[in-house]
């Protein structure tokens, strides 16, 4: 069985966040114990299962994701990197609709090789900080969000770029707070910087302590953002090691995430 390792919200090798992907034959998943088994020895934060689906259906492709730990219901960078796939493979003639846990996604590749996700736009409410989970992170934050039930995410927006590039949490106690993950996030510092917002991502509750570049965290970044900055399309930048840029485009219950793709490692996966 074939399988990429995709560098995906990046536009050279060894940056943006790399994931796993096995395009399969046939027209079912294997079992669920052995994609867990294989995204384990991927250990990469996902790795990304697709087959196709029979024409009438109402997608093209149906698609899963696993983290080296657990399944998820949302993940925008192995989505990304499953569309560089199909695209480079002979497989899409255009835009092309996966059936996942979240519904019906969409994805397209213009001529050099932008990818636009179409996800949906996470709905984001005020809850109270647990001042556990604030110790942990080491921050002194401005607001804490709910990002909803798909990525069932806390979003802390802090003062500045810097808070957001020195943070060291204490991860286990994040693990043990958290049911998915944590964005924090803060205003670019510079303006001509070339992104308009900074984030981080810890998911240890899942597997990830860090994930590079998180697409599916920016369908709540993106709300939050435009409302904050008053324009509906702005770029990311995920301030992680690895670090990737997420250009973003608000259009009401569906929010566009765009980027570029990487295959640094095609190879066989052996039985």
């Amino acid at each position: 069985m074939r399988i990429r390792i995709v560098d995906a919200f990046t536009d050279r090798p060894f940056a943006g966040n790399p994931a796993g992907v096995l395009i399969l034959d046939g027209d079912g998943f294997p079992a669920d114990d052995w994609m867990r088994r294989v995204a384990a020895e991927v250990n990469h934060a996902e790795t990304a299962f697709a087959h196709r689906l029979p024409t009438g259906s109402d997608a093209d492709w149906a698609l899963r994701w696993f983290t080296p730990a657990v399944e998820v219901a949302l993940c925008g960078h192995a989505t990304l990197a499953t569309t560089h796939v199909l695209s480079r493979g002979g497989y899409l003639d255009g835009p092309v609709r996966y059936r996942t846990r979240s519904g019906v996604l969409s994805a397209s590749t213009d001529g050099a090789g932008l990818i636009t996700l179409d996800f949906p736009t996470a709905p984001l409410s005020p809850v109270d900080a647990d001042p556990e989970l604030v110790a942990a992170l080491g921050i002194d934050f401005r607001t804490v969000l709910h990002t909803g039930p798909q990525t069932d995410d806390l979003l802390f927006e802090v003062a500045d770029e810097k808070t957001v590039r020195a943070l060291g949490p204490d991860l286990r106690t994040v693990a043990r707070l958290t049911r998915r993950g944590v964005i924090v996030t803060a205003a670019a510092e510079d303006p001509a910087s070339g992104y308009d917002f900074v984030s981080r991502f810890f998911a240890p509750a899942v597997g990830v302590d860090e994930d590079p570049v998180t697409g599916s965290a920016h369908t709540a970044l993106t709300p939050f953002w435009v409302g904050r900055m008053g324009r509906t399309e702005l770029t990311g930048y995920q301030a992680s090691p690895r670090g990737g840029l997420v250009h973003v485009a608000l259009h009401g219950d569906r929010t566009h995430l765009s980027g570029h793709a990487v295959t640094t490692i095609d190879g066989d996966l052996l039985p």
